[in-house]
């Protein structure tokens, strides 16, 4: 149940030519505290509950619990969610021995795109593909609880 991953901008559309897989995913967040943060996600037919803990200090360790919740429940869950659902498309991109999620977002998020690649120890190596832009792992403001507060439009860039 610890979840360890590192988070990077994207800078080119060219992971699309090799994603496996791609899904519409919608999200909300039931409680934003850093110390708890509860997410409800759709993803095409399915519903999920995610109960994630703080991060550590360097932001790529934390506990995270996942449940599949039936689509109905989920659904109902969205409707009273905290404000700023989020909405993105998640490419699953296999590259060297790990697969890349990649999400590129819509909605207020519009612009964004970040891939997350989750490793067995934060030591751990792994071959970057070309299109994989700056390390973001631990800035507060990618987290998807964030994103739902403070949009990527609203940011002065």
């Amino acid at each position: 149940m610890i979840e360890i991953e590192r988070k990077f901008l994207v800078k080119s559309e060219a992971y699309k030519a090799d994603a496996s897989s791609n899904q519409l995913i919608e999200q909300g967040f039931l409680n934003t505290d850093p110390d708890r943060t509860v997410r409800v996600r759709v993803e095409g037919d399915k519903g999920f509950l995610t109960i994630k803990g703080r991060s550590n200090k360097a932001g790529t360790t934390r506990f995270e619990w996942e449940r599949e919740i039936a689509l109905a429940e989920a659904e109902a869950l969205l409707n009273i969610c905290e404000e700023g659902v989020i909405e993105k498309v998640r490419y699953l991109v296999p590259f060297g021995a790990h697969v890349f999620e990649v999400d590129e977002f819509n909605g207020f998020n519009k612009g964004l795109t970040v891939a997350e690649v989750e490793l067995q120890s934060e030591s751990e190596t792994f071959e970057k593909p070309a299109w994989l832009g700056a390390e973001v792992t631990g800035e507060v403001r990618y987290y998807n609880s964030q994103l739902s507060k403070q949009p990527y439009n609203t940011w002065k860039l």
